[in-house]
């Protein structure tokens, strides 16, 4: 196995253990590929939840960009029930993890396909 296959399992650990959710892991394994280089940058690979820049920044390039999401509140509400899915006291949201969260929370899997 890769490092990238090794962060999958990682990511469908946190997913299973810290999120309480059984992950696809074609769509883990497609979102994961999606986030490009940037899982393997340690600050790149999180996801800053208490950093509103942050959160913008993963609504314009992933939810609006990426997904073909229309601008609107639900978009934030959506990130921010990803957070507390993953659980607020959880140091790293790892970015992999929660694009997972908002892909299947908007239904966007297709995109994927």
């Amino acid at each position: 196995m890769g490092k990238r296959d090794d962060l999958i399992a990682m990511y469908a650990d946190d997913l299973r253990n810290k999120c309480g959710i059984e992950p696809d892991m074609e769509l883990l394994t497609k979102v994961t590929i999606g986030c490009g280089p940037a899982i393997y940058n340690a600050d790149a690979s999180t996801v800053a939840a208490s950093q509103d820049s942050e959160l913008e920044t993963v609504k314009a390039n992933f939810l609006i960009k990426k997904l073909g999401l229309a601008d609107g509140p639900e978009l934030m509400d959506g990130i921010q029930k990803a957070i507390e899915i993953y659980g607020k006291s959880e140091r790293n949201k790892y970015r992999a993890v929660m694009y997972y969260m908002l892909t299947k929370h908007f239904g966007k899997e297709a995109i994927y396909g």
